[in-house]
């Protein structure tokens, strides 16, 4: 819904669109065609000038508000966006492992993160822009809720969290970070992102269970960091 917005005799192109809310003081001019048998017992206060126009008496004091029924597209949650074709958002077990697995010697970067967390969303426009400026590395999106086995058995307990990963290294770190601590993300990119070549397949995550496997007896809840 669009912000009120005040109206005068000159917005006569809106007058389809806009409906009495509240009343003040003035003569201002509302359009809206059927006003009067909408709201009859505004009748004895108007004053039909033709027919779409009516003009408040200055004799009794009123406060209207007309706001414009405009509908605006809601745009996507912030945790919906994403940077670019390699940040990628993961829904389950098995789409985490198969892209551990697909990126081969690329370095990942995992963010575990839960969409009523602060600190998350803090962060997230800068790890947007970090993914930007490293199109060679795989960001890989985790919902806590969503993922909350998945999580458990990862050790997530507080977030937002980060693991990275690169082919037959498997893990190479995992740690908390929160906005004010965000060089910490920078150092292990430059830290893990150099060239080489491994030999064997990718580590991935070693005993992480696909779904099927019997769920833990009690989900924890994750915390959120503080920035």
């Amino acid at each position: 819904m669009a912000d009120a917005v005040g109206v005068s005799h000159s917005s006569a192109s809106l007058y389809p669109l806009l409906l009495p809310i509240s009343c003040t003081n003035s003569s201002r001019v509302f359009y809206h065609q059927g006003f009067s048998s909408r709201y009859p017992s505004f009748s004895k206060y108007v004053q039909p000038r033709n027919h779409a126009k009516f003009i408040l008496s200055r004799s009794r004091t009123c406060s209207f508000k007309v706001r414009a029924l405009v509908s605006e597209k809601e745009g996507p949650k912030w945790w919906e966006k994403t940077a670019g074709p390699n940040m990628i958002d993961i829904h389950s077990t098995k789409e985490f492992l198969d892209a551990l697995s697909d990126a081969g010697e690329r370095l990942v970067i995992v963010e575990f993160y839960g969409t009523w967390c602060g600190s998350c969303r803090a962060l997230f426009p800068k790890l947007c822009k970090t993914a930007e400026e490293h199109p060679d590395i795989l960001f890989l999106k985790v919902n806590f809720d969503e993922n909350k086995p998945m999580c458990k058995s990862l050790n997530v307990k507080v977030l937002p969290y980060f693991h990275f990963y690169r082919g037959a290294d498997g893990q190479l770190e995992a740690f908390s970070c929160s906005l004010a601590k965000f060089q910490r993300i920078k150092d292990a990119i430059v830290q893990h992102n150099t060239e080489r070549c491994s030999i064997g397949p990718p580590l991935g995550i070693g005993d992480l269970s696909l779904p099927g496997a019997p769920p833990s007896s009690k989900d924890e809840p994750a915390e959120a960091s503080s920035r």
